[in-house]
């Protein structure tokens, strides 16, 4: 019986020279040691006999694979500077060409590869992709032919047959491991130790799926496109169906815990509040704090994901919702990701609240609680006094970042976790919180960012989604214009406008992803958009992009520009001390600043209804999600606003079309739906891929919904009648063996 667990040394023996003699040698740089590793390392892509690969497509520097024909192969030259000679051969997609050059010391050695490599064969040709005197080359070539009996692809049965093209690198060609897996799937035989049937026998039956060895031979060795798709069918309702499980297992168990019961009274807390709002909540606001008041008052754990779009009252639900436990004598923490973001709820809630802030203290509303901060830069004696009220119960509601997951910090009765911007947390950040409570505290799930109906069936399926569907009355209409940088006139424009908002007496944020010309990366959460923009019509190579602005150096240039220089400007970002933000978002706030040249701490949860224009330079380096999220910023007040997006990109590439899609529609969700078809899931779900497994593979959250769906149901029905999985051992081996590290992390995440 095979061990697929076992070093792979021990599974593939040795077989020819060179590579062959020990694969297991040039599999480990993959990341693979195990059978089980090697049989999910899955193709990323096939190939079709008729569809060469595009060599405009190529990316410079990169390993890579591609199907094309043999053109020329000329006579072996010999070279100047050194003995040897060498072999150039020119490879074609059919329209651009591509060379192989192979060196040897003498030219009769190259007669291996001028008989292999004949005009007219089709090739499978991996290498370094680069570029030399202005031409495509493969760097220290690899090849197999597709019409050779020797190296396993026979003519008369491959010409459907899909090729599969599997993540490798140059000492670790497509073929070593596509011949790798063969060899492995060979020694298994037809019932193979670890990879028996796990699902339950009528999900299997009902889905009509086949076996897990079946599904893994055809995806690694299909000879047709129905088998290939049958068999991906098959793993990719495997992925969704063990995740599924593991977030109904999770529902249920919490489901089976006790909490302590938090009802508002009717001339309470929560009720004093509501009297004193200036405006009147939007239908949704109400419906959904309806949802969560009625699950405060059981004596279960809440476990709710609120999310909505820019602008739509979050911040205002979960207040409501923290003045509901005060009421029944508990405790509320919010957990925010940076100080920035928690100093301005601190702010926004003690606005908002009015003297019921007080707690009875300073002539306050005896009704009232106290609000404090807690922060991780705070000095020893604020520290001190928050810790205290915390401890003590005189603080009803504690705001903090992650200085709240410390061990020192303590409740006397935590009633509520609220985690703003979920997706800045790991699960075990939010259990940490969560065991500071007597018993278990409800728990409310923000995100920032709206989220697809799948993606958070997928990440979510253990907590009920509360979504707000209105935005407040009073929000302007924020205008979006994307201004090219290679036009120095629009650019001159976007400095004006600033000038004249200022005049009116408003104000403007302008957005860098860098702190300094210094900086590699992006600076204080940016998410820079992946590289995408189009190789040169021909087949050039990507011109590397320019470093992204920095707000070093805007700053300057605002400062210097005749229509801005006598401004008010100051700079907010991440490495100023504590003190000097909050500063600095004081005098924003209270008018006393024109302009702040910012990275994306101000992203979300800065509320400064006065400012009207948004500059965000380098546009196209950011998320669709991100900019969303940025734009949201002004508008706030009533004023119209203008979101100005500074690109260097073209109209026609990836990122100006996402810019122009920016500019078309103000819907989060349509938005954060383009956002995640660009970045993949990988990206989203914020797996590192620590673990062959710990991600999703086959499973697109948006492209499979339909999977998500009927594996979702199944699940719920299974864990209905099995809670524990006692009946379904093996799906419990999968459950734990798949649903660990970096994937248990992305469970919890937004």
């Amino acid at each position: 019986m095979l061990d697929l667990d076992a070093p792979l040394s021990s599974l593939l023996p040795a077989a020819g020279g060179g590579k062959k003699a020990d694969p297991a040698r040039w599999l480990a740089d993959l990341g693979l040691e195990t059978g089980r590793d090697l049989l999910w390392h899955l193709p990323r892509k096939y190939a079709e006999r008729g569809a060469l690969t595009p060599v405009r497509d190529l990316v410079e520097d990169e390993n890579v694979t591609i199907l094309a024909e043999v053109v020329a192969v000329p006579e072996p030259q010999a070279l100047r500077s050194k003995a040897g000679s060498r072999l150039v051969v020119t490879l074609s997609d059919g329209r651009d060409d591509l060379t192989m050059t192979f060196f040897m010391a003498k030219p009769w050695q190259f007669k291996p590869h001028r008989d292999a490599l004949q005009e007219g064969r089709l090739v499978l040709a991996s290498g370094k992709a680069t570029r030399f005197n202005g031409k495509w080359q493969l760097a220290k070539p690899d090849y197999e032919l597709l019409d050779d009996p020797t190296q396993g692809v026979e003519a008369a049965t491959a010409v459907d047959r899909p090729i599969p093209l599997y993540p490798a690198t140059r000492d670790c060609p497509n073929w070593l491991v596509r011949d790798s897996v063969s060899a492995l799937l060979d020694r298994l035989g037809s019932t193979p130790e670890g990879l028996e049937e796990f699902l339950p026998p009528d999900v299997v039956e009902a889905e009509g799926l086949p076996s897990p060895l079946a599904a893994l031979r055809a995806v690694h060795t299909p000879t047709t496109r129905a088998e290939l798709e049958a068999g991906q069918e098959r793993l990719r309702f495997e992925e969704a169906f063990v995740l599924q499980t593991a977030l109904a297992m999770r529902r249920a168990s919490t489901a089976t815990q006790r909490a302590i019961a938090r009802k508002a009274s009717a001339d309470g807390l929560a009720a004093a509040f509501d009297e004193r709002l200036p405006f009147p909540l939007t239908g949704s606001q109400r419906a959904v704090g309806e949802e969560i008041a009625a699950e405060l008052a059981r004596p279960h754990p809440m476990q709710r994901l609120l999310q909505g779009d820019v602008g739509s009252g979050k911040t205002l639900v979960a207040l409501r919702a923290m003045l509901t436990v005060a009421d029944g004598g508990g405790q509320a923490a919010l957990l925010a990701p940076t100080e920035v973001l928690a100093a301005q709820h601190l702010r926004s809630i003690t606005a908002m609240l009015g003297d019921l802030a007080g707690g009875g203290l300073l002539g306050g509303d005896p009704r009232g609680t106290r609000v404090v901060l807690l922060t991780g830069s705070m000095g020893t004696a604020a520290r001190r006094e928050a810790l205290l009220a915390a401890a003590s119960g005189e603080a009803g509601i504690v705001i903090g970042t992650h200085a709240l997951l410390q061990e020192g910090v303590q409740f006397a009765d935590l009633g509520l976790v609220v985690v703003d911007e979920q997706h800045r947390f790991g699960v075990e950040q939010r259990d940490v919180l969560r065991r500071k409570g007597n018993g278990i505290p409800h728990l409310l799930v923000m995100t920032a960012t709206p989220i697809p109906r799948t993606v958070a069936m997928t990440l979510f399926g253990d907590l009920e989604t509360s979504v707000l569907s209105e935005l407040p009355p009073g929000r302007a209409e924020v205008r979006t214009v994307v201004v090219p940088m290679g036009k120095p006139v629009w650019v001159d424009r976007t400095w004006h406008k600033i000038a004249e908002e200022a005049a009116l007496g408003r104000q403007s944020y302008v957005v860098c992803a860098r702190i300094d010309t210094d900086d590699e990366e992006a600076a204080d959460g940016a998410q820079e958009a992946p590289a995408e923009e189009p190789a040169p019509t021909g087949g050039g190579a990507r011109p590397k992009p320019r470093p992204a602005a920095a707000v070093s150096q805007v700053v300057e240039v605002v400062r210097a520009h005749p229509a801005t220089s006598g401004l008010r400007i100051d700079v907010l970002h991440g490495r100023l001390p504590p003190a000097e933000k909050d500063d600095v978002m004081a005098r924003f706030a209270a008018g006393e600043l024109d302009v702040v040249v910012a990275t994306t701490v101000v992203e979300v949860g800065v509320d400064v209804p006065n400012a009207s224009v948004m500059v965000v330079v380098d546009a196209d380096r950011f998320g669709i999600s991100q900019l969303h999220q940025l734009r949201g910023r002004i508008g706030r007040g009533g004023l119209p606003g203008t979101c100005l997006l500074l690109s260097g990109t073209t109209e026609g590439s990836r990122a100006g079309r996402r810019l122009a899609a920016l500019a078309r529609t103000r819907d989060g969700f349509e938005l954060a739906r383009l956002d995640l078809l660009e970045r993949r899931e990988g990206d989203v779900l914020g797996s590192a891929q620590s673990g062959q497994r710990s991600s999703l593979q086959l499973l697109g959250v948006l492209q499979h919904s339909e999977v998500i769906e009927r594996a979702r149901t199944r699940a719920r029905r299974l864990v209905e009648t099995d809670p524990d999985l006692a009946g379904h051992a093996g799906l419990a081996a999968a459950v734990a063996a798949r649903v660990t590290g970096d994937t248990e992390a992305f469970l919890g995440r937004a």
